[in-house]
């Protein structure tokens, strides 16, 4: 399991939340190589993120995939600029969601709320790229958490 980090709701109501997804902890795989010089090929992550209710224990497994293509019409994505995309768009996505959490927000709508979050933005950071609500099944899962509420 991989830190994400927490959400922690304060004196005032408002959830803090805290640590990040390292772009190399995002693990894509290869789904389709690229034809040499042109557009095309296809990397998939699986992510799961860990959901917790801090007065209850209540858990959710929050899951979904990025895909990225391995070259664009700019030219070749490297793992690595791939990786820092994805990363920086499902921290994004936790930060606007769980930091306007409350400890009462229901856990399933949360994760439906980053899922909608990081749709929008992913697929707008990368030309080719795609979020999917259910990770490919050649993508190893990685898990994320706990993000205790």
């Amino acid at each position: 399991m991989l830190a994400l980090g927490g959400a922690c709701v304060g004196p005032t109501g408002r959830t803090f939340v805290t640590g990040r997804i390292l772009p190399r902890q995002i693990r894509f795989v290869t789904l389709r190589e690229a034809t040499p010089g042109q557009e095309g090929g296809q990397r998939s992550a699986c992510i799961h993120v860990r959901l917790t209710r801090a007065n209850t224990n209540e858990s959710v497994l929050c899951r979904f995939g990025v895909e990225t293509p391995l070259r664009t019409h700019e030219g070749v994505i490297s793992l690595p600029l791939a990786q820092r995309i994805a990363a920086d768009r499902i921290n994004e996505a936790a930060q606007a969601v769980f930091g306007s959490a409350t400890i009462d927000s229901p856990l399933g709508m949360l994760c439906e709320l980053m899922k909608a979050q990081l749709r929008t933005t992913f697929e707008a950071s990368l030309a080719g790229a795609r979020f999917r609500a259910q990770c490919d099944e050649r993508a190893p899962p990685v898990l994320f958490g706990h993000v205790t509420l």
